[in-house]
């Protein structure tokens, strides 16, 4: 069903793919495996591949694109220069991240760049080029899309190939059509400041701060868009404008920032006010779930990627100067690496790991009828590893649910909502669950 609808969807889509981005494509295609050519051929799936991060944000509000980035300047940043930080929450399953790829491309025509996403993704979702313009891409809350056009992570490869100032990005994304909304948090060396392109299908804002911050989640704030209904209803039904201020809240803990701390920032795990709110909750910054997170200091040309567990892993650092200067061989700076987050070697990470495993089954077997029995040690141990979260009586509710346990399944819905539930549309979600188990 799903291919079917992305072949209907997608059927234009090479037409708003500039030409040598589709021979680019065609190349990367054909390493990749034939034992999926049920599906399509290679080249054509790899296409649609391009739009799976718009696609994901289309059809869900889901949290498979809720990401949060920030950037400080000047008096907020120790060394005054541009900093940049974002966690790019994508999730598609474990698998999908396993394998994590940096590119660094010395195109034709353009400025060199560096991008940081998955195999065969030859558009950008965070990355630097040679001249300090950064881009990362936030999604926002869209109108359902009849047809494709030009996928965000190729708008955001054009920003890195040919732009060198924000004005430059700025007229790049203008005469681009793209079929979702995003805000593009884009950075500049030379103008020392960063600046977000907020991007519909209708129209386009540039959005500025007016201070030495920026902050960015998935919610739009220039005046173009903070009047529409879709924005006023995602800043009050999801969970987007509770990260953007706790965002604030950790920032303003923080100056003058540097890589470290920005780092902490993006690891940190805790709601508002620094409240428990339970491992994986998208109220989060860090979720538990991000394909990576990255910093950027634009006007040094370095940038730092993190690496496996999600954000917590080492981050290590490229510096693009050098990296260009080598024609063969080159490596990260071991000495300005930063740590991983001594919580990947903590009890209630292992705990987390656990109780992942066992939602994960609970969702397979309540979406897609997928065998799976839940003793009454394993339904105790899966509270105990996380317990202050609502997913978790959320995930046992739909268990027993779907055993037709309607008399659990209820007590469980009803404690979920005692704990910090993720948005008011979650909220309500659960409330109708509670009510139809209630009516069985």
């Amino acid at each position: 069903m799903l291919k079917g609808f992305v072949g209907w969807f997608n059927r234009d889509i090479y037409k708003y793919i500039p030409e040598e981005n589709q021979q680019e494509i065609y190349g990367v295609a054909q390493s990749f495996s034939d034992q999926f050519n049920y599906i399509g051929p290679k080249y054509y799936r790899i296409l649609n591949y391009h739009a799976a991060h718009d696609i994901g944000h289309a059809l869900t509000d889901l949290n498979m694109v809720g990401c949060t980035s920030f950037a400080v300047s000047n008096s907020l940043s120790k060394d005054s220069t541009l900093l940049i930080a974002r966690n790019f929450d994508f999730y598609m399953g474990d698998a999908f991240a396993e394998d994590k790829l940096i590119i660094f491309m010395n195109p034709d025509k353009g400025y060199k760049f560096a991008s940081y996403s998955w195999a065969g993704l030859t558009g950008v979702v965070s990355g630097m080029n040679e001249k300090g313009i950064t881009v990362t891409l936030n999604a926002s809350k869209s109108d359902i899309p009849y047809s494709a056009k030009e996928p965000i992570s190729i708008l955001a490869r054009e920003i890195l190939q040919y732009a060198a100032t924000i004005a430059e990005a700025n007229t790049i994304a203008k005469r681009s059509k793209t079929f979702v909304s995003e805000s593009l948090l884009i950075g500049s060396a030379q103008d020392n400041k960063a600046v977000i392109i907020e991007k519909s299908p209708q129209k386009m804002d540039v959005y500025t701060s007016g201070t030495d911050y920026l902050v960015c989640a998935n919610h739009y704030q220039g005046e173009a868009f903070i009047r529409d209904s879709v924005n006023i209803s995602n800043i009050k039904d999801t969970d987007s404008k509770y990260r953007f201020d706790r965002m604030n809240e950790l920032m303003q803990q923080s100056y003058p920032m540097d890589v470290e701390k920005a780092a902490a920032i993006l690891r940190n795990k805790n709601g508002l006010k620094n409240q428990f709110i339970g491992y994986g909750n998208s109220k989060s910054l860090n979720q538990l779930i991000a394909h990576h997170g990255i910093l950027f200091k634009p006007a040094a040309h370095k940038f730092w990627i993190s690496t496996p567990p999600y954000q917590l892993g080492t981050f290590i650092c490229y510096d693009l100067n050098e990296v260009f200067s080598h024609s063969q061989t080159f490596s990260s700076i071991e000495s300005l690496a930063i740590q991983q987050d001594p919580f990947v070697n903590s009890n209630d990470y292992k705990k987390y790991e656990a109780f992942k495993i066992i939602k994960q089954q609970i969702s397979k077997f309540v979406m897609l009828d997928i065998p799976f029995v839940l003793s009454t040690k394993a339904e105790k141990d899966f509270i105990a590893n996380n317990p202050e979260s609502y997913v978790t009586y959320l995930s046992l509710g739909n268990y027993f649910e779907k055993n037709k346990n309607y008399k659990k399944a209820k007590a469980y819905y009803l404690e979920s909502l005692q704990h910090e539930v993720s948005s008011e549309n979650e909220k309500n979600a659960i409330s109708a669950k509670l009510k139809e188990s209630q009516t069985n």
